[in-house]
């Protein structure tokens, strides 16, 4: 196991700087134009392909890293750039980490692959889970998984909301109803493989921020699946069901559901994104403050502008050592007794939204227009407060971690 810190060693440093490269030179010229666009930045990803950033062999190497840091270092540096084009570029990651969460060894090495194609060939892949009536409370999730054993195929009803590359994926994993009478936890995850029939986009959503990644419903009529695409496998299933029957028959402790594991997973990474974005915002107002001249003195000079940045610099250093606690912590196996991957994600989301309203207030009228990157910038974090549990679920995680309460 490795040590915990916050020093980079040579490679991690070598990879960062070539990430920032990739997102100085072709995020950033072309962020305002896709997001104005709102349409699925292709070409940005294809370039990505192209050099090795968005590959399966990439995300495998920063996964694995022994520090745990190779993952919120990448993504930092990639949301530094841009948030919606960030977006497209790791979107696919969520329903990666539904398969590796949740699939045997069999289907991670049948079906990751075909999340990402090859540079050639580039696939995306899309993680299916909130509904119109089921964000937050996954309890209440409607869409239904009906096992045909004759067969040996599942069959798909129900309708998803908010999935980023909803419609447009190679590869869709689906969270999906097996028990309704277990609730939350009669939950399971399924691979729909592409040109499956019956699976169809819905409503695409035109968005206040991050507009640059594709966000959409997706229409699960009579999808049919072979029985090899449930992860885990039925065996695996019917145990864990087995058991949440017992537990729920005697009152004992309650297993975490597939769509929650792969939540509880990503959200460090998430609050990486926020860092990220908070550091681009900041790093903007900075540079504004020191060269913008009001009074025949740099705009920085005066207590009320430099203070904000110094709060704004104090925060984003916090979240980021929160983030990266919590990535060492799930790489080196330390269960976070204290909710640390949702502190991450709250304090990170709060941060970012704060930091670029701040960046905004220093450049004035300028920050409110759309010559200055900032305005985008505080589109794109207000999703961080919301999206993979609002701050308002992280809080209630930590709540009941903390006090070991049933906190409603």
């Amino acid at each position: 196991m490795a040590e915990f810190t916050m020093e980079l060693n040579e490679d991690q440093r070598g990879v960062r700087d070539w990430i920032h490269g990739f997102a100085a030179e072709v995020m950033r010229p072309a962020a305002a134009e896709w997001d104005e666009r709102e349409e699925f930045p292709w070409p940005v990803v294809q370039e990505a392909a192209r050099i090795g950033l968005y590959s399966l062999d990439f995300y495998a190497q920063q996964f694995f890293d022994p520090t745990g840091l190779g993952i919120p270092m990448a993504m930092e540096e990639l949301f530094w750039g841009d948030a919606g084009l960030g977006l497209a570029i790791t979107g696919t990651g969520l329903a990666a980490i539904g398969v590796l969460t949740n699939g045997t060894e069999e289907q991670i090495g049948t079906w990751l692959p075909q999340m990402y194609g090859d540079a050639a060939d580039v696939k995306i892949a899309a993680f299916c889970s909130s509904e119109p009536d089921a964000g937050s409370d996954v309890s209440a999730m409607r869409t239904r998984a009906v096992y045909d054993e004759a067969k040996d195929e599942w069959v798909l009803n129900g309708t998803k909301t908010w999935a980023t590359n909803g419609g447009i994926a190679n590869v869709h994993v689906v969270v999906a109803v097996v028990d309704p009478e277990l609730g939350a936890r009669g939950h399971a995850s399924f691979i729909v493989p592409p040109g499956t029939p019956g699976l169809s986009q819905g409503q695409k959503f035109k968005k206040h921020g991050i507009r640059a990644s594709h966000t959409a419903e997706v229409v699960l009529d009579g999808v049919r699946l072979p029985g090899h695409c449930l992860l885990g496998g039925k065996d695996k299933l019917d145990e864990r069901l087995a058991r949440a029957r017992e537990r729920a028959r005697t009152g004992g402790a309650r297993t975490q559901n597939a769509a929650m594991a792969t939540f509880e997973a990503s959200r460090p990474t998430v609050g990486a994104q926020a860092v990220g974005i908070a550091r681009a915002a900041y790093e903007v107002a900075l540079d504004y403050a020191q060269t913008r001249v009001q009074f025949g003195r740099p705009v920085i000079d005066n207590q009320g502008v430099a203070f904000q940045l110094a709060d704004m610099r104090t925060r984003i250093d916090a979240a980021r050592l929160l983030v990266w606690r919590a990535s060492w912590m799930a790489t080196a196996g330390k269960p976070f007794t204290s909710a640390e991957g949702s502190m991450s994600k709250l304090f990170a989301g709060e941060t970012a939204k704060a930091v670029t309203a701040q960046a905004m207030q220093i450049l004035g009228g300028n920050g409110y227009t759309r010559e200055y990157p900032v305005e985008r910038m505080h589109r794109d974090a207000a999703i961080y407060t919301i999206f993979e549990g609002t701050s308002e679920i992280q809080r209630l995680v930590i709540a009941r971690t903390i006090s070991d309460v049933p906190i409603r």
